[in-house]
């Protein structure tokens, strides 16, 4: 989910693949790859291995997959399992804070969204009126999009992933010229790992061997880092249902969108 830069995202996978490999996993045949399109199928393809989605995802349209665990990354704004988002805006409204943008135009990556859409509906939830916030929501498709939406004049606003924005300012820096971050997200437990719901407990086991190998290994180190992975821990599904939470809680305040 954070293929910002390609190349450094296939010799991960390549990495890791050496590793489940090397753990007695089967995953000789597999082509190192970063998924494009319709990410639902991929992420509900009964023979799936191990890929990374969103929280959100997770809980509402994932019911048949197991959670493998979550990287500990260490962009700023990451505590262990947890991330967050930051608030931007363009610089010269780098004094103003989210109850400013009231009537204003927000982009969101998707609505599927835990980092870039279902955190604002938090967020703005105690600021609407009749329901609505934002006078119009654009759907940009990426976070790194919406950084070119808001620095072109097409929003006002936007929520985007802490790891995301680290790595546009390690890779492409020039994409937040003009930009500024306002505020802060409250922490959320991270991108989950998942793999199939039929994958085998000894599977499962060996997956989070490698992956534990992965992030402790000298030899990994330095791939680790360029993705800012710190660690690797083996999670539930339990702390996500934090994500409903926050939905619902908007919901009673009468905002069910942005």
């Amino acid at each position: 989910m954070y293929a910002i830069n390609r190349a450094e995202t296939l010799a991960l996978w390549r990495a890791v693949q050496h590793l489940l490999i090397a753990h007695g996993v089967p995953a000789d045949d597999l082509k190192p790859s970063v998924p494009e399109g319709d990410l639902l199928s991929h992420w509900r393809h009964p023979d799936l291995l191990l890929s990374q989605t969103c929280g959100f995802p997770l809980v509402t349209q994932l019911a048949e997959v197991q959670t493998v665990g979550c990287f500990h990354y260490t962009a700023p704004g990451c505590e262990g399992i947890n991330y967050r988002s930051f608030l931007v805006a363009r610089a010269q409204d780098n004094t103003q804070t989210l109850a400013d943008f009231r009537g204003k135009r927000v982009v969101c990556n998707a609505e599927e969204s835990q980092s870039g859409y279902n955190v604002l509906l938090k967020r703005v939830a105690p600021l609407s009126r009749e329901g609505r916030f934002f006078s119009q929501v654009v759907l940009s498709g990426s976070h790194r999009q919406s950084v070119i939406d808001l620095a072109r004049g097409a929003a006002d606003i936007a929520a985007i992933d802490c790891v995301t924005w680290a790595l546009l300012q390690r890779h492409e820096p020039t994409l937040l010229d003009g930009l500024t971050v306002i505020e802060h997200t409250p922490l959320t437990p991270g991108l989950p790992l998942i793999t199939a719901g039929r994958t085998s407990a000894q599977t499962l086991t060996a997956i989070r061997a490698a992956l534990n190998a992965l992030v402790n290994a000298p030899e990994y180190r330095s791939l680790c880092e360029a993705a800012f992975i710190g660690g690797f821990s083996a999670v539930s599904r339990q702390p996500y249902s934090l994500l409903l939470d926050w939905r619902k809680e908007a919901a009673e305040a009468g905002v069910t969108r942005l």
